[in-house]
């Protein structure tokens, strides 16, 4: 990655987040690849962090190292073939799936801190 500079490093991020958005809609993907796909976007939309935001430094060292471990780990579990479809129309349609994922990233979320909730309250109880 050599010779890179800063701002193409950050276009090729957000194109690749997008393509994680078609990844998770394409039904080559395997399941284990958008198990993966759907933690890191329900961690990145959820208000609820490991490390609380609010700690100086720390608090977003946990956004700045598991989102983007999360995204290269995704994009790693991907077949190559729907990899390059995926980033292929990230860059020819843009940002366009963001606008309709609000709703859905928000239920991902919300359900999965419901079921962690009431997982841990089950194992609290016995």
């Amino acid at each position: 990655m050599a010779g890179i500079t800063l701002k193409e490093r950050a276009k090729r991020a957000k194109r690749d987040a997008i393509a994680l958005y078609y990844v998770l809609s394409d039904k080559r993907t395997p399941w284990y690849a958008k198990a993966v796909a759907a933690f890191t976007v329900g961690y990145a939309l959820s208000p609820i962090d490991i490390i609380p935001d609010f700690i100086p430094i720390l608090g977003y060292l946990d956004d700045l190292l598991i989102v983007p471990a999360g995204i290269a780990l995704a994009l790693r579990l991907t077949p190559p073939a729907v990899l390059s479809d995926a980033r292929a129309r990230a860059e020819r349609e843009g940002s366009a799936p963001a606008q309709g994922l609000g709703r859905a990233a928000a239920f991902f979320v919300a359900a999965f801190w419901l079921a962690l909730i009431i997982f841990l309250v089950t194992v609290v109880v016995r």
